[in-house]
């Protein structure tokens, strides 16, 4: 039977047909007889028709958009579909038929978001508003947009079980999570966010499901391979049948398409392990990109081991990604600000230079020995744009790998957290902000899972077991206070307050101001040509970003105690033959909380201001 069968959107699922009815597939080469069950009080039944494939189909005039139903495995198991739109009742319930294309869409003239430029917003929906939806999520994208963010990368919103978690144990793939409304409240979040000039992607976990709720394996075993290990459950088995790989290939368009997000972010595609002859992840990004049609949109990966294969045009043999999260930028970031080297921290000194060689250079190991993991870390990223690395003060893993949550504003002096937020943003980098970062969050942002009772231990064990790397954590008072993952006052306690928007006045102007700055600067937001750095003194480093006609523009930033550079031979220091340096803006503003700015005289030594950063652009004096 041809997967476009009666007009079929996914190779399984239930599907509206529009003569009326149902088409029903789904892939289950282990079950002889796979019947469709009404939940309703007359319980009917309807058997599916089953080809030699594994794969069980058939038309269903009696159900329509809005009807439950289950999956009866052989007769004797009742199962939601592996392709469920929609879980209302979470994993464990019967399945609701959904009609994507019921929804009235208002983006038509929106053409997506390119590579370049972006301004990336980290957001977990269940925390994001006391109400922890959708629709309350929509109501404050206009301060979004206003801020001047162009994309929101959202948490995964796959189906989970319990009644909250982080969204990287889902287990129904295609059903968004019931807890934050319905399919159309999505929906309609995006279309609101396309109007006011905002992209969305979609944070997808193609490396695991979660341990509660997940039935693939009664449909087929094929579904789970043992040749791998997987850092958090049984690895998907990309290298056996075709239909097992689809499931996920094709979940990779169903976003693009259904509910018109802007791309994808990939999580730990390191655990997404293929041997076949074309790696799944290539198949995923072409599959996304033929979903978007006209619409351009971007695809984000998560890799540890920082293999620059999955940036490299399909081309040249890559797997075509735009960019790659940089956690070495944040790793010897908080080590510069916070002086803390515990654990995977180790790696780093929190060096000015290496400030500058990830500026420069994007990722800092691309094949040298890491002494945390005992063997070499990266590939080359030499020849790749900077854009191509996503970089980041705070994100939802490393605000919540700590032992109660904690927020880096509360952590670091406030002049170092506007000096390294200056660098962030003004940076050649793909910034992103972790919610509730521009406004200087007074909540914290912890690891929350509400999973079923017997798996509660098992994940509080796991919980102190993964922050034991940090020797601080071991502290007996600290392993006592350590917060439960499952109890709802941690969820609770992790979400934001909106209302602070208005009244951290200092940090709203911060975060808005610097991100206007990237988007109007002449030099900063036409692609830096070209970036050179110095290291100025251990605690302090000048970038200078080469702007041609459009003039350059120097990012000094001075983390250590005030500091006169005498003598200052340093060249990229030097204007123009005939230029002055002119302040264009300083994290010591009143505005944002600072003492003030002294001021800057090329003609003189140099002053910098201790914890502090200014930028500078060169300017030829008028001559009357």
């Amino acid at each position: 039977m041809s997967v476009f069968t009666l007009g079929r959107r996914l190779p399984c699922g239930v599907e509206v047909q529009r003569g009326g009815g149902v088409h029903v597939r789904v892939w289950a080469p282990a079950c002889r007889r796979v019947e469709v069950v009404d939940p309703g009080p007359d319980s009917s039944r309807w058997t599916l028709d089953r080809d030699a494939e594994g794969y069980h189909a058939g038309f269903i005039k009696a159900l329509a958009a809005g009807a439950r139903y289950w999956f009866a495995l052989d007769g004797d198991r009742l199962r939601p579909d592996p392709c469920s739109r929609f879980q209302p009742e979470g994993p464990h319930g019967p399945s609701e038929v959904v009609d994507p294309d019921a929804f009235a869409w208002t983006d038509s003239t929106w053409t997506g978001v390119s590579p370049r430029g972006q301004v990336l917003y980290e957001m977990h929906v269940g925390t994001f508003t006391p109400d922890g939806t959708w629709r309350a999520a929509r109501e404050q994208l206009p301060a979004l947009a206003d801020l001047g963010l162009t994309i929101i990368e959202m948490m995964p919103v796959a189906e989970c079980p319990g009644r909250f978690g982080w969204g990287y144990d889902g287990v129904d793939l295609y059903a968004p999570m019931h807890q934050y409304g319905g399919p159309d409240d999505l929906r309609g979040f995006v279309d609101a966010a396309h109007a006011l000039g905002l992209g969305v992607i979609l944070d997808v976990v193609y490396n695991h499901l979660g341990p509660d709720g997940n039935y693939l394996a009664e449909f087929s075993p094929d579904y789970f391979t043992d040749k791998y290990r997987n850092d958090w459950g049984r690895a998907i088995n990309f290298e056996g049948p075709q239909a097992a790989r689809e499931l996920f290939v094709a979940n990779a368009g169903y976003w693009i398409d259904e509910f018109h997000f802007d791309g994808l972010r990939l999580d730990a595609t390191q655990d997404i392990k293929d041997a076949s002859p074309e790696h799944v992840i290539r198949a995923i990004a072409t599959r996304a990109r033929q979903a978007a049609g006209d619409r351009t949109i971007y695809i984000v990966g998560e890799n540890e081991p920082q293999d620059s294969v999955l940036l490299k045009p399909q081309a040249d043999g890559g797997h075509g990604l735009d960019a790659l999260w940089n956690d070495d930028f944040h790793h010897c970031a908080l080590v510069a600000m916070t002086g803390r080297r515990e654990a995977y921290y180790q790696g780093y000194k929190g060096s000015v230079q290496e400030l500058i060689s990830c500026s420069k250079y994007g990722f800092l190991y691309q094949g040298q020995y890491y002494a945390w993991q005992k063997q070499r870390r990266g590939t080359p990223t030499l020849d790749l744009a900077a854009s191509s690395f996503v970089t980041y003060l705070e994100n939802h893993d490393q605000v919540a790998n700590s032992a109660f949550g904690t927020r880096l504003h509360h952590l670091v002096s406030p002049g170092r957290c506007r000096a390294l937020t200056a660098l962030l943003l003004l940076g050649p980098a793909t910034p992103m902000l972790f919610q509730g970062q521009e406004f200087h969050a007074s909540s914290p942002f912890r690891y929350f899972a509400d999973h079923k009772e017997e798996l509660h231990q098992p994940i509080r064990a796991g919980r102190r077991a993964f922050l034991a790397q940090f020797e601080s954590l071991k502290d007996p008072e600290v392993v006592r206070r350590l917060p439960a993952p499952d109890d709802p006052v941690n969820f609770e306690r992790s979400k934001l307050d909106p209302a602070e928007r208005a009244s951290h006045t200092e940090a709203m102007a911060l975060h808005r101001d610097l991100i206007a700055l990237r988007r109007t600067d002449p030099v900063i937001s036409g692609g830096v040509g070209r970036i050179d750095g110095a290291v100025l003194a251990p605690g302090a480093l000048v970038l200078r970003l080469f702007g041609g006609a459009r003039g350059d523009r120097l990012l000094i930033i001075n983390l250590g105690c005030d500091l006169d550079l005498t003598p200052a031979p340093e060249p990229l220091l030097a204007p123009g033959a005939d230029d002055n340096w002119q302040v264009l803006w300083s994290s010591e503003s009143v505005r944002y909380g600072g003492q003030g700015t002294a001021p800057v005289n090329p003609d003189r030594e140099w002053h910098l201001q201790g914890e502090a950063a200014v930028l500078l652009a060169s300017t030829r004096p008028s001559h009357s």
